[in-house]
């Protein structure tokens, strides 16, 4: 995940992934994926540009707790569209 981090703007791509999935099953984990994945995207774009970080954020203790929320919340929309898909 080390790329989110060179490449903020790339959770955004996660995010509209999550909302085209959102939209085409309507299924609310989705949605929920989209915007935990926007948030993400926000906050690390701040992280990057140097405003919630004073330069000296080498050691990033905060994605120790982001990546498992992002990783569970993203395998439980898909799971959620794809048993959408067979039901729909």
């Amino acid at each position: 995940m080390g790329f989110l981090i060179a490449f903020p703007w790339a959770a955004f791509v996660v995010a509209a992934a999550f909302a085209l999935l959102w939209r085409w099953r309507r299924a609310r984990t989705a949605a929920a994926a989209a915007l935990a994945w926007a948030a993400y995207g926000v906050y690390e774009c701040l992280v990057y540009t140097r405003v919630l970080c004073s330069g000296e954020c080498n050691i990033r203790v905060d994605l120790l707790l982001f990546y498992p929320v992002l990783l569970a919340v993203s395998l439980v929309a898909v799971w959620a569209g794809v048993r959408a898909a067979r039901t729909g």
